[in-house]
């Protein structure tokens, strides 16, 4: 399983951000930051640790503002990339964990953080085993994502975890295509580590649909 991510992008739009006040979103820019730091900043062999503890941050968060969507986003985010640090069948629960949180932020407000629930539940179906493990469906990963991009259509992260699903799909010329969209996205201010960080995964997973047409 992949790290996940999604965008921290409060919508003005939202009645929901009503929720969450100045210290709240500090603490959930800050979870997203610690996120990016942890993500690539750190040796792989030093990430779940980290993303453990960050998740309790995120989730005491979500025992506080439990109607805010942002904050179980960020809750599920967080533990998805503490399933996917660790690896595993063991992390399959933590995986179920952050579906969980994701399938709430959806119930609550599926727009918060730009259609972030959207795109994350998505990647955790694409990268999870499928049954009789676990949850995995490509089927439903396509439904989310197309969702995602209703939202989002011109996001980094929508428009990644659509290619990326597309390349898992063998769909070569649709995955390139939207992977070229998701270079020309608008920076994300305050988000530079991440933006920086996603950008050469795009370019890794297009080095690798190139080998394709070799």
């Amino acid at each position: 399983m992949r790290t996940l991510i999604a965008a921290l992008v409060l919508s003005a739009l939202s009645p929901l951000t009503w929720a969450l006040d100045a210290a709240d979103q500090q603490r959930l820019t800050t979870i997203q930051q610690r996120w990016a730091e942890i993500q690539y900043g750190l040796p792989e062999a030093q990430r779940t640790q980290a993303f453990e503890q960050l998740a309790g941050q995120a989730n005491a968060i979500t025992q506080a503002r439990p109607q805010a969507a942002e904050a179980w986003i960020w809750s599920g985010i967080v533990t998805s990339s503490w399933a996917g640090a660790q690896g595993g069948l063991g992390a399959l629960s933590k995986a179920k964990t952050a579906k969980a949180d994701l399938e709430r932020a959806l119930a609550l407000d599926p727009t918060a953080l730009q259609g972030s629930a959207y795109t994350s539940l998505a990647a955790l179906y694409d990268r999870v085993p499928g049954w009789p493990i676990g949850f995995g469906d490509a089927d439903k990963a396509e439904q989310l994502l197309k969702q995602a991009l209703q939202v989002n259509p011109t996001g980094i992260d929508s428009l990644y975890f659509w290619g990326d699903h597309l390349y898992r799909q063998k769909r070569y010329d649709q995955a390139r295509d939207a992977l070229q969209k998701a270079l020309l996205a608008a920076p994300r201010p305050g988000r530079e580590s991440a933006d920086a960080g996603r950008r050469k995964e795009i370019e890794r997973l297009l080095a690798e649909i190139a080998k394709q047409f070799n």
